[in-house]
């Protein structure tokens, strides 16, 4: 983000909770203040990566689209509402912009190089080689078919179990009653058990 490579103004923080850190953040932000953005990047950086890898399926598109989220989302800093939460807007710059890759570009098959890179988070080296090889290959299983589902679906999967989103929060997330994302949910695990039962 080489736009915000210079800070203009330190911005004054004081200890708060969550909710009015980010509030005093974006209220910086509005202000043009790029430090304050930098600091919810940092905070966002990490979830949004892995919400965009688990929509679009590729390590390499994740990072981009995540990246090129942030910075629509800089660009777009004097809409910023303080009174609101920052995730859900950005969540849906961003999903725009994952179903965006998939409709024009595809997804690119990158998944031994994905599942590294999230294995390594999760769990750290292992001892058995073995394990780790067949471990690996039920992950890749997982992703492939996960990248079959339709988005509405993927999206679903993704925040519930990926993100260990609770349903009232999904609801609100994608704008929808919370009883059409426990009935989307069901569905979604349904065609994802279909898909790994039947691989071809």
């Amino acid at each position: 983000m080489d736009t915000l490579a210079v800070e203009l103004v330190e911005p004054s923080l004081q200890p708060a909770a969550a909710g009015d850190q980010d509030a005093q953040l974006l209220d910086e932000c509005a202000r043009g203040r790029t430090r304050a953005f930098r600091l919810l990047v940092e905070k966002y950086k990490r979830r949004a990566y892995y919400v965009a890898f688990g929509l679009v399926g590729s390590s390499e598109d994740a990072w981009d689209l995540s990246q090129e989220a942030f910075i629509r989302v800089w660009n777009s800093r004097r809409q910023f509402d303080p009174r609101r939460p920052f995730w859900p807007w950005f969540y849906a710059v961003l999903a725009n912009l994952c179903k965006n890759c998939l409709r024009d570009r595809g997804v690119r098959e990158r998944h031994s190089e994905s599942i590294r890179v999230l294995e390594e988070d999760r769990r750290g080296a292992q001892d058995d080689p073995e394990q780790v090889l067949q471990e690996t290959e039920t992950q890749r299983k997982v992703w492939d078919a996960i990248q079959k589902l339709p988005f509405k679906f993927r999206e679903i999967i993704v925040l519930r179990h990926f993100q260990d989103m609770p349903y009232d929060d999904i609801a609100r997330q994608l704008g929808i009653p919370e009883g059409s994302v426990m009935s989307r949910l069901f569905y979604a695990r349904k065609k994802l058990r279909e898909i790994l039962e039947n691989p071809d």
